[in-house]
């Protein structure tokens, strides 16, 4: 009971003490409520004094602002006006410059020195920097003046300043107006920067007049007996004053002058060069006048040509594209230069190109060819560095035109060739068969023609041209034939018609004994003129020996039955029908001197044995040997019974042997013989059966 009564006293005083602590809150509380009170009061009282402050510095704020939009505006108007001035001021500096450098350059105008031309570079890049102040004048004049205006114009509107001012302002604005619409415009065409553009360009045309080519066609020296520039057209230091004044030019609206000016003056340097080569020969241009050419001078002409050409592309107009890069490639980001060098290049071009198209289109004589061919070989040689030079869209008519001439060139050559092979089938050589069975002209031309064409000079480009030809009626897909078997194919079609042609002639011998003649010499002429050359390599020993070697062994088996073999069978035959024998030997021996003496006459006037030291020799020993044991023999089985003296065995022999040695053995200038081991069998025996079956009395 006692321990409940001491909890609740102790719960008591805890509620006392709580009670207490809640009075002293409640009083606290009543405090800060009544400073709350007392602090808005205050609050209320200085809003109502920011009010009242608010409206009185209103007035004052939009003034301020007001004051500060217009210090923008004349700000904004000045400092464009500030800059032109500037402008202007350096423009008239820049102008004293000028007019200070000029007066230097001036008393040294005809010497080209490397100081001045120093003094020419500071004197462009003077006016350089005028035209950037002028240009700086012209695009800051116009916004000058509005924002000029437009502050007049805010001041009459908003009247923060007063009247005197404004006009003031007005006066200037006007004035600047008028000294902009006619300064700028003098400064610029009619003042002292249109002069200083004149002087450049006469500076400029001088420069490119000075730089000549050099040892073309070994000359040395300029026109004018100056020293000429080298293989480099022009120094560093004139390659870079010509570019600035290039540049300076297009950046002042000269553009189309510099390019006149350019290409104008080096035209003619490039012709000049080109004109101490005399090419003469290229004003003869036409078909009809390079037919009425004598064959000398077009082929003087012709080689001129070529050499000329080259010098042209690799010389001349490679030094003048290297100029036209180097003091024209920064102007229209490199689009200009090109063209120039076209421009240039493009008439020395056309007459070169006119020449050879008239040479290819004139007639189309067998000579010609090698010409011909030598003039497709040097484009085709040309043609890389051709292509190079004339490179890109500017240079693709030049190389078109180029083609064009190739193509001309094939045909030509191509039909310059087959022509030949016709001429000579045709006979249209329009001679008889030689009367003395020797080798006809049109054989001796046709072997020489072949061997020239065959050689390592002209087989090469004779070959490619017949491929270009065949690629063109073909087409490019279908599969070509080799250049080696295309130039075989093409000779071996003359050899052909030549062969054709010589059995022809054969046919037209009334005389039979010429006729094996003139084959033997005509076949043994070509077979020993092609041999062991290129064009007897190419043919093939096998076809050459088959074609004409055996032809000529067999054309001189044939003349020896027929010329001699009659003779021997006279003295070879008995005679039944003779009264005695000592009458028969006498008309055999008759018979046989008479045919002897006319066939030796024959021989003498009427028939040639090739002038050929060998065959000669041979025929010589062959007949010998066929008409000496058989006259021995009867001579000395029968000199008993003869009537009369008659010519010993080596009479005979002798007569024989002068016979073959002809004119030369009188004259004691016998030709040197080419032994061989391959000569034809001209001696041979021959049995009566042989020659009663292939000989026709």
């Amino acid at each position: 009971m006692e321990h409940r009564n001491e909890e609740g006293d102790e719960i008591l005083m805890k509620l006392q003490a709580a009670r207490s602590d809640l009075k002293s809150i409640i009083k606290q509380s009543i405090k800060i409520n009544a400073s709350y009170e007392k602090m808005d009061e205050k609050f209320q009282g200085m809003q109502e004094s920011l009010t009242i402050s608010s409206k009185r510095v209103a007035p004052l704020q939009s003034l301020s602002i007001a004051n500060k939009a217009l210090d923008t505006r004349i700000n904004r108007a000045i400092s464009p006006a500030l800059s032109l001035l500037d402008s202007f001021k350096l423009a008239e500096s820049l102008q004293r410059r000028l007019l200070e450098i000029a007066s230097k350059l001036l008393p040294e105008k005809n010497i080209n020195s490397r100081k001045r031309l120093r003094k020419l570079i500071k004197y462009v890049d003077c006016v350089d920097r005028l035209n950037e102040a002028i240009n700086s004048i012209g695009e800051e004049s116009e916004p000058a003046i509005q924002k000029l205006q437009e502050v007049v114009e805010f001041l009459s509107r908003t009247k923060a300043t007063d009247h005197y001012r404004t006009e003031r302002l007005r006066e200037t604005l006007i004035t600047l107006k008028a000294l902009c619409e006619t300064e700028v415009d003098s400064i610029r065409f009619d003042g002292l920067l249109d002069e200083a553009l004149l002087n450049l360009q006469d500076e400029y045309e001088g420069l490119l007049q000075k730089l000549r080519h050099g040892n073309v066609g070994g000359v040395s020296a300029g026109e004018d007996g100056d020293e000429a520039v080298g293989d480099a057209l022009g120094s560093p230091l004139e390659i870079e004053v010509l570019r600035k004044i290039s540049e300076t030019l297009a950046a002042d609206d000269c553009l189309d002058i510099c390019i006149d000016l350019f290409v104008k003056v080096r035209y003619r340097r490039a012709a000049k060069a080109l004109m101490r080569l005399n090419p003469d020969y290229l004003k003869t241009y036409s078909p009809e006048e390079i037919d009425e050419m004598e064959w000398e001078s077009l082929e003087t002409a012709i080689s001129l040509w070529m050499n000329h050409l080259e010098l042209s592309v690799k010389t001349v107009l490679v030094s003048e594209k290297s100029l036209c890069n180097q003091v024209l490639g920064n102007i229209m980001e490199g689009l200009i230069w090109p063209e120039c060098f076209i421009k240039i290049a493009d008439k020395i071009m056309a007459v070169f190109f006119r020449f050879g198209e008239g040479v290819a289109r004139s007639k189309k004589e067998p000579q010609k060819l090698f010409k011909l061919l030598d003039m497709f070989d040097s484009l085709e040689k040309l043609k890389p560095e051709f292509t190079k030079v004339f490179d890109g869209e500017p240079g693709a008519d030049i190389c078109s035109r180029f083609r064009e001439l190739e193509k001309l060139l094939v045909h030509a050559s191509t039909r310059v060739f087959w022509e030949f092979g016709l001429q000579i089938e045709g006979n249209q050589d329009g001679l008889p068969p030689p009367q003395d069975g020797s080798v006809p002209k049109l054989v001796r031309y046709a072997v020489n023609y072949l061997k020239n064409l065959s050689t390592e000079s002209y087989s090469s480009p004779m070959a490619q041209v017949l491929r270009t030809e065949q690629l063109w009626k073909v087409g490019i897909l279908a599969e070509p034939e080799k250049e080696q078997d295309l130039l075989k194919d093409a000779i071996t079609n003359v050899m052909e018609a030549m062969q054709r042609n010589v059995e022809s002639k054969k046919s037209r011998y009334k005389d039979k004994v010429l006729a094996h003649i003139f084959s033997m010499n005509t076949n043994w002429y070509i077979y020993m003129r092609t041999r062991n050359t290129e064009l007897g390599k190419l043919m093939g020993d096998a076809y050459m020996k088959k074609r004409y070697r055996n032809v000529a062994e067999e054309s001189a088996y044939l003349y020896q039955k027929q010329a001699w073999g009659s003779l021997v069978r006279l003295l070879e035959r008995e005679e039944t029908t003779m009264k005695s024998s000592k009458e028969g030997v006498g008309v055999r021996m008759e018979a046989f001197m008479d045919g002897f003496d006319e066939m030796w006459k024959k021989h003498r006037s009427s028939y040639k044995i090739v002038s050929d030291a060998d065959l000669r020799e041979q025929m010589k020993e062959a007949t010998v040997r066929l008409v000496l044991p058989a006259y021995t023999e009867f001579y000395e089985a029968n000199s008993s019974a003869f009537v009369k003296p008659y010519l010993p065995p080596e009479s005979v022999e002798s007569l024989l042997r002068q016979l073959f040695d002809g004119d030369d053995a009188k004259q004691g200038v016998l030709m040197e013989r080419r032994m061989s081991v391959d000569r034809p069998r001209f001696g041979r025996d021959y049995r009566r059966s042989e020659l009663d079956d292939q000989v026709d009395f």
